[in-house]
């Protein structure tokens, strides 16, 4: 079978299509036949160790796939054969064929197709859980959602709405606020692109704040980070919660007298760590997502897919910050 493999430290250029075995299920373990793999941010990230795990070389990059059930190891009992999942395997889906432990697959419905079913998990997984679990966001709240027409972000928006938020998008286009809008959003604001100097940071946080109204926002989702950060806080409402979700514009540092002013909550938002230490929350996550995505509530908004050999390329058009959506590789 087929894999894209890091074999050194550096960006999608230095991956390499390499014919390897074909993976064997131990126990507990179930062997896929890939047909879709979500390109996420770590991605980016994680072939240049960057990010919070450092998998052994050579790996193929890839954190969340759907297919179908090849092989099941001893003790398997709750898939089989010829079953249509999607997984979260942190690394390793980009290739034909995947081994992994079995409490990492979700059977998915006939009507989900593998490229929305590739696309689905990571960034609703990490949006539910942070706008649920760690935002308490409530029907009537206003939402900001930096990095509206990313992955995460378009996931939140539409979270955002099922939950009865106000949502308001915030993308670096008019484009990206078209989208964001089209999924459910509110309203738009367009921001700059950054660095930012101090007049910019205020200049930047008016137009937060003007976006979101005299109140304020209840809850912001920060995809984005950099000299982002400081001026989404100053937008804040009285006892917002501020979800820090990734960082593609840098790791900011924010002025702590903001959250004193705001009264106002910093908030992490781990999901993989989450979904390992609470495997039942998160289970109970799945199964409402999956019902939203049933009810028709959300739908992966899949903007760009490419073939397995030119994985890196697709690494490489998230990395610019110029996708919409999701970008998918299919094996």
């Amino acid at each position: 079978m087929k894999a894209v493999l890091s074999k050194s430290v550096g960006g999608p250029e230095t991956l390499v299509l390499e014919e390897l075995p074909s993976p064997q299920a131990g126990p507990g373990q179930v062997v896929l036949s890939v047909k879709a793999c979500g390109v996420n941010y770590p991605d980016v990230l994680i072939i240049e160790d960057k990010y919070q795990f450092k998998p052994n070389r050579p790996f193929a990059p890839g954190g969340e796939v759907a297919g179908v059930v090849k092989a099941v190891g001893e003790g398997v009992t709750h898939l089989q054969v010829g079953q249509r999942v999607l997984a979260s395997t942190g690394w390793g889906g980009m290739a034909e064929e995947l081994a992994l432990e079995a409490h990492r697959v979700t059977p998915i419905p006939d009507a989900m197709p593998f490229d929305e079913a590739a696309a689905f998990m990571m960034t609703y997984g990490t949006s539910w859980y942070g706008l649920k679990d760690r935002g308490h966001l409530k029907a009537g709240e206003t939402l900001l959602v930096l990095g509206a027409a990313g992955g995460v972000g378009l996931a939140a928006v539409e979270l955002g709405k099922a939950m009865g938020a106000r949502v308001i998008a915030a993308a670096s286009s008019q484009e990206k606020v078209d989208l964001a809008i089209a999924r459910g959003a509110d309203a738009g604001v367009v921001y700059p692109t950054g660095p930012f100097d101090k007049d910019g940071k205020k200049a930047l946080a008016n137009l937060f704040k003007e976006a979101c109204g005299p109140n304020g926002w209840d809850v912001a989702y920060d995809a984005v980070g950099g000299d982002y950060a400081e001026a989404t806080i100053r937008a804040a409402g009285w006892g917002g919660r501020f979800l820090v979700i990734g960082f593609p514009a840098g790791i900011p540092a924010v002025p702590l007298n903001l959250t004193l002013l705001k009264s106002c909550d910093i908030v992490g938002v781990f999901w993989g760590a989450a979904v390992a230490r609470d495997p039942k929350a998160h289970q109970e996550n799945v199964r409402q997502l999956m019902e939203m995505y049933a009810q028709g509530k959300i739908k992966p908004h899949v903007s760009e897919t490419f073939p397995l050999a030119r994985a890196g390329e697709a690494i490489a058009h998230l990395a610019s910050r110029k996708a919409m959506g999701k970008v998918v590789v299919l094996p």
